[in-house]
C-alpha cells in the first residue's frame, strides 16, 4: 500500500489494521466451521465474480469422486436482505429481497444443494452440521425452513473478511481488469480491505481474463500479486513467508440471452438493437458480449445490489418505448430481484431478457491443479 493512502486514508486504513491485529494475535477469538468448509471472497468492493465463482464450484465437487452424492450448502450473508437471522433459501420462493439477490440465483440454478443466509457466519455453520438444532433455537422459531440433511461441506460466500470463522481454505478473487496493486481504499478507490490481506488467501483466483493468456503474463500477475518462481505448469509460486501459494486464472462465458418472465417472446431475442440495464459492479464483459450480437442503442446502469424502484422502472419502461424493437437485456443476478417486482407491465414482461454468466478456468490443466490443491486443504482434519 503507498504511502498516499496511509496518509490520506488513515482512518480507514488504521482500523483495518487494528481489527486484524486483533485477529491475529488471539485477542478476538476465531472459531473452525466444524466441516469441510470453503470460503470464497475479495478484498474490494464487488466485481470479482464472486457468485459465478461459487457456482462453479459447486459444479465442480458435485462431479468429483470424493464429494458426489454428499450434501453440499452455500453459507451467505445475504447482502441487503430484508429479513434477519438464519433463513433457509427455499426453491419454491423468489423472494430476493427476503434472502439476497445471490442466494436466490444459487438455489434456482441448484436447488439439490442447501442455500442459506445469515450474518452470524458461525452460527449458521453450526445450524447446517445440525439441522435439528434448529428446532429448538430460539432464532429457528423465527426463520423461513423446512427439513434438510446435514451439511458434508459448505461454501462460504463472500467470507474472506469474516474473521470470526476459520475456514479449512480460503480463496480470494482478483480481478483482471483491476489489479489490487493499482488501486486504493475505500472511497479514494475500490479496495474494503488491506492489499497485504492477499498474503493470508490459501489459493487466489485472477478472474474475467481473457480467454487466452501467454505463460508470460501470468508468471507477471504472480509477481504483482506477491509470489517469486510462478509455475504456470503447476500454478504455484513462493510467498514472502516462503509458503508455496497457488493462483489460477479464470474467465466468465455467457449463453444465449433467455427471458426473465414466463411472458418473455423469442422474437425479441432476434432483434439487431439492445438495451442494457444493470445493478452490478462490473457489467463491462456483459456488454461485450452482446455488442458481439446487437447494437446497444441505451446502457442504463445503477448501483451494486440496486433495489429497482418504480421510478427506475418508468425510466427503463421510457427507454424501452423510444427503442420499441429493441431487446431488453439485462444480467442474471438483476433478474432475480425484477421477479420479486409485481406490477411490472406485461410490455416489458415479453421483452426482458438475461444472459447465463459461468466462470470457467482457462485450461483443463488448471482445473484439474485446482481441484487437486482444494481436495489437499478439505482433507486435513486439522482445519476443520
Amino acid at each position: 500500500m503507498n504511502m498516499l493512502d496511509q496518509i490520506l486514508l488513515a482512518p480507514y486504513y488504521l482500523s483495518l489494521r487494528l481489527r486484524h491485529a486483533l485477529y491475529d494475535s488471539g485477542l478476538k477469538k476465531t472459531y473452525p466451521a466444524g466441516l469441510p468448509s470453503i470460503s470464497i471472497g475479495n478484498v474490494t468492493v464487488g466485481g470479482t465474480g464472486k457468485t459465478p465463482h461459487t457456482e462453479m464450484l459447486i459444479r465442480l465437487l458435485s462431479g468429483h469422486p470424493d464429494w458426489s452424492g454428499k450434501q453440499i450448502a452455500v453459507l451467505s450473508r445475504g447482502y441487503k436482505r430484508k429479513s434477519r437471522g438464519f433463513q433457509q433459501v427455499m426453491t419454491e420462493e423468489s423472494d430476493a429481497a427476503y434472502y439476497g439477490d445471490e442466494p436466490v440465483q444459487i438455489k434456482r440454478k441448484f436447488p439439490d444443494v442447501t442455500v442459506a443466509v445469515d450474518k452470524d457466519r458461525v452460527e449458521g455453520c453450526g445450524f447446517l452440521l445440525q439441522p435439528d438444532s434448529l428446532k429448538t433455537s430460539r432464532k429457528g422459531r423465527k426463520c423461513r425452513h423446512k427439513e434438510f440433511a446435514p451439511a458434508d461441506i459448505v461454501i462460504l460466500d463472500d467470507a474472506f473478511q469474516y474473521r470470526r470463522l476459520r475456514p479449512s481454505v480460503s480463496i480470494v478473487l482478483v480481478n483482471y481488469n483491476r489489479p489490487v496493486s493499482k488501486d486504493h481504499l475505500l472511497p479514494a478507490g475500490r479496495l474494503r480491505d488491506l492489499p497485504e490481506r492477499l498474503k493470508k488467501a490459501d489459493i487466489l483466483i485472477v478472474t474475467k481474463c481473457p480467454y487466452f493468456m501467454e505463460d508470460d503474463e501470468k508468471r507477471m500477475w504472480a509477481e504483482d500479486l506477491g509470489l517469486k518462481n510462478y509455475s504456470p505448469g503447476t500454478c504455484a509460486g513462493q510467498g514472502a513467508d516462503g509458503k508455496t501459494r497457488h493462483v489460477f486464472f479464470t474467465t466468465v462465458r455467457y449463453d444465449a440471452v433467455v427471458p426473465v418472465f414466463k411472458e418473455g417472446d423469442m422474437r425479441y431475442a432476434y432483434s439487431k438493437q439492445a438495451v442494457l440495464f444493470s445493478g452490478i459492479a462490473d457489467d463491462k464483459p456483459l456488454m461485450q458480449y452482446l455488442s458481439d450480437t446487437y447494437r446497444i442503442v441505451q446502457h442504463l446502469s445503477f448501483g451494486d445490489h440496486h433495489e429497482f424502484s418504480r421510478g427506475d422502472m418508468n425510466a427503463i419502461r421510457k427507454t424501452a418505448e423510444e427503442f420499441p424493437t429493441s431487446i431488453l437485456v439485462t444480467t442474471e443476478k438483476d433478474s432475480q430481484r425484477l421477479l420479486g417486482i409485481k406490477d411490472i407491465p406485461k410490455t416489458l414482461r415479453e421483452r426482458t431478457f438475461y444472459a447465463p454468466i459461468r466462470a470457467d478456468f482457462l485450461s483443463d490443466n488448471e482445473q484439474e491443479t485446482f481441484l487437486q490443491v482444494l481436495s489437499s486443504f478439505l482433507q486435513d482434519p486439522s482445519a476443520q
